[in-house]
């Protein structure tokens, strides 16, 4: 990427991937023109690259790549997950990523702080994985490439720190014990209770340097970068009441010490990390369960022997044998056998799929009944499973809108509380004296807590699209999880979406010809298409044992239909455009193909030198759960809006059958994102539904593209949320997670908020002991968590 830039405007070249003729580079540049802020896009097909002028006000890089993504090509970047260590709190994140952000070369950085995970993008050449490292550790933290094959490793070195955590509360409270009795001692007046002096200095002393030193060293590292974060409140609270103490014992005082103060603050604290520690590790149960589904062995087949390998060795193109009960190791195709597989996984269908040779088979679904041969077709990090773990990765690293408020706050959060603390000391010390000073001042420092701010968004983002892709449902970003909620019109696309897209000829009529030598040339003609009505023809044609010619010269025009030539004959099979386009006289027949279109069925033309030589009308299903679902989202206030390329009649007879009330029929696959366009014009908040290469640019162009999961890589590709078992009902189950998580996370900031705008005030005015303020600190993160954590119950509603 080559940048420049001159006051607000910036001028940027991306290096554009997967395109292969100028109507891509047309397809690209138009939908960057169309982004907020952008005055020029110029895409070159040659160099395979786009330039950029826009105004950085307006848009970012990042939304251009994201433009750019969801038109179904790709930029060269790359990506990097770096592990974090030495963040305390949301100020620590938020420093970490301004830093980041700010390197050359990065697009996007987001630091989540409940994983502990920065997810980067950038553009290679420019910055590289050591430079963001070094990056990191100058700001006073630690970094390092995040294992991702790896799982277990990574949690292994996270109950690995969680215990040590633990050591350091156990070490923390044994030393509390004699403090908290000798505090009994003095509330009740029993001396023989209380400690010397130089036994509380010593005791304090191990406290403030072992387990300590950790708010020590990380407030010095967070200092050194520019940044104050949690660890300079407690050290700053922990280290007044323990020199103060310190100092009191070296002139000879016998009593007024507050060592008890910097002990028990700092052990209540180091409780309130290991609680969180172990909450925070139930977040991402979701992920742990994908990926604990992949199968860790495979049968190889090799020289005629079979072998058993890791799956990680599998490569693509190898001969794979799965017996019954097993599960499939990576994806592939059946060369060998039939039997029914269990894809719940993914589909979240409990039925078994029937599946025989040629048929595509899923890693980590259960082949159920017999034992089959299959070739690997995708390994490694390109399998379903692998792409699936990714996308829930990187949605639970991602960012919600929502938390932009928090990351402000937290920003400057800790300055506000050092001058909050530093006034509470001197108006204290003026009108009541030093002791009643310090300990006001101490009590504001331990009480404020950025944390809880920091962790209220991530981990429900976390919880929220773990639950998704448990229920069939990837979400690419938490920004998609937000907005769903919000949508009042949801586009659907007709075949595939409400319908089954398998459909079935119904109806063959030959004018001048045999009814099955009209079906061997429709069928013919269509073995150039890849549309499902042409494909429905062509299997009828295989059921009658027709033999079928090769078509030469095939053209399709989308929206209308398909030429090709039969037997030295120029055919033009498809529906009234393009009859009309080729002149061809449909009086006669209209009435009959008025009639089937009324019942709901597709009806394809077939037309030689401007006569017609008859027609096939095609029909397809509905799905059964259309109609319900169309049902629940119309209760929920949201406009249902069915378009398709069918005609008219057909169109509006589907839609009276699934309750839609809203039709666009007739629409060429171009004008799909117009009328996607034309709806957010209305002042409409609108979700796309489809699963076609056609539906691509309108998944785009909406708010929110939702791709059924039964349908097309570039569809699913330029989708936000994606419904792995293609039922419409998964498109409710969507809208309530994201009700209901957006709802936590309204509660968790509700809790942080009040938490510290309550009780600072309260620890200001000297009504809060400091020993108590160390112990809600605590607790307030361990509550937001907690709070989250029941976000792991919810269930769909129908």
């Amino acid at each position: 990427m080559d940048e420049s830039k001159s006051g607000s405007q910036q001028r940027i070249t991306l290096g554009i991937t997967g395109m292969t003729c100028a109507a891509c580079s047309n397809r690209v540049e138009k939908n960057l023109s169309k982004v907020n802020g952008v005055k020029s896009a110029t895409v070159n097909p040659a160099n395979e690259k786009a330039t950029v002028v826009f105004d950085e006000s307006k848009t970012s890089v990042d939304e251009l790549i994201n433009r750019v993504e969801k038109t179904g090509y790709g930029v060269i970047e790359e990506r990097i997950e770096l592990s974090l260590s030495g963040m305390t709190c949301a100020a620590c994140a938020t420093r970490i990523e301004k830093v980041l952000s700010k390197t050359n070369g990065v697009i996007q950085a987001n630091v989540n702080l409940a994983s502990e995970k920065a997810t980067v993008k950038y553009i290679s050449g420019k910055t590289d994985v050591d430079t963001l490292i070094d990056r990191v550790k100058k700001t006073g933290y630690d970094a390092k490439p995040a294992v991702k094959e790896n799982a277990e490793a990574e949690m292994a070195v996270k109950e690995q720190q969680y215990k040590k955590q633990r050591s350091a509360f156990i070490i923390g409270a044994f030393i509390s014990i004699p403090f908290l009795i000798a505090m009994i001692g003095e509330f009740t007046g029993n001396h023989a209770l209380m400690m010397p002096g130089w036994l509380q200095f010593l005791l304090a002393t191990i406290v403030q340097f072992t387990i300590g030193w950790r708010f020590i060293r990380g407030a010095y590292n967070s200092l050194r970068g520019g940044s104050a974060n949690m660890d300079v409140l407690v050290a700053l609270g922990t280290m007044a009441a323990y020199l103060y103490s310190t100092a009191l014992l070296l002139i000879g005082a016998e009593s007024g010490f507050y060592f008890e103060a910097s002990v028990i603050i700092i052990t209540l604290i180091i409780l309130g990390k290991v609680l969180e520690a172990r909450a925070k590790g139930q977040t991402s149960e979701a992920l742990k369960k994908l990926m604990g589904l992949q199968a860790k062995t495979a049968h190889v087949i090799r020289n005629g022997e079979t072998v058993d390998v890791q799956v990680e060795d599998v490569e693509s193109g190898d001969l794979l044998l799965i017996k019954a009960g097993e599960k499939i190791p990576v994806d592939g195709e059946i060369v060998e056998g039939q039997t029914s597989v269990d894809e719940s996984m993914l589909t979240g269908e409990s039925l078994p799929v029937e599946k025989e040779q040629g048929d595509m088979l899923i890693g980590a679904t259960i082949n159920k009944h017999g034992s089959v041969k299959m070739k690997a077709t995708k390994v490694g990090k390109d399998t379903a499973l692998s792409q699936i773990i990714r996308m829930v990765e990187e949605a639970q690293g991602s960012k919600a809108p929502i938390q932009d408020l928090a990351d402000k706050i937290s920003s400057v959060f800790v300055p506000i509380v050092i001058v909050i603390a530093a006034l509470t000391f001197l108006i204290t010390f003026y009108f009541v004296g030093f002791s009643a000073a310090l300990v006001s001042a101490v009590a504001v420092l331990v009480i404020a807590c950025p944390c809880a701010l920091g962790l209220a968004t991530p981990t429900a983002i976390m919880v929220g699209t773990g639950k998704g892709a448990e229920h069939g449902v990837l979400i690419k970003g938490a920004e998609h999880l937000q907005l769903i909620r919000n949508v009042d019109a949801i586009v659907l696309d007709k075949t595939g979406t409400i319908t089954n897209g398998e459909p079935e000829v119904t109806d063959v009529m030959a004018f001048g010809i045999d009814n099955d030598e009209l079906l061997r040339l429709v069928a013919s003609a269509e073995t150039g298409s890849e549309h499902p009505l042409g494909q429905s023809i062509i299997q009828k044609a295989k059921e009658k044992k027709i033999q079928l010619s090769d078509a030469m010269n095939f053209e399709a025009v989308p929206g209308h239909g398909i030429y090709a030539s039969i037997d030295g004959k120029r055919l033009a099979v498809g529906n009234k455009k393009l009859m009309e386009r080729e002149k061809v006289l449909l009086e006669p027949y209209q009435i009959e193909i008025e009639a089937l279109e009324e019942k709901g069925k597709t009806v394809m033309m077939a037309a030689k030198d401007g006569s017609l030589l008859g027609y096939v009308a095609v029909a397809d299903t509905v799905k059964k759960t259309s109609r319900q679902a169309i049902r629940e989202l119309k209760e929920q206030g949201i406009e249902v809006v069915m378009m398709t390329g069918d005609n008219e009649r057909t169109a509006q007879a589907i839609a009276t059958e699934v309750g839609v009330d809203r039709v666009l029929a007739e629409i060429l696959p171009e004008g799909k994102a117009e009328q996607v366009e034309k709806l957010k014009r209305e002042g409409k908040k609108v979700a796309m539904v489809g699963d076609g290469i056609n539906d691509a640019p309108a998944l785009a162009t909406a708010d929110v593209g939702i791709a059924i999961g039964t349908g097309t890589d570039v569809a699913i590709e330029a989708a936000d949320i994606t419904l792995m078992s293609g039922d419409l009902l998964a498109i409710v189950e969507t809208i309530q997670l994201s009700q209901a998580t957006m709802r936590k996370i309204k509660q968790n900031f509700a809790w942080a908020f009040g938490y510290n705008i309550l009780l600072i005030p309260v620890a200001a005015f000297g009504l809060l002991n400091p020993i108590l303020a160390g112990a809600a600190m605590a607790f307030s993160s361990v509550s937001v968590v907690t709070n989250t954590l029941f976000l792991k119950q919810w269930k769909p509603r129908h």
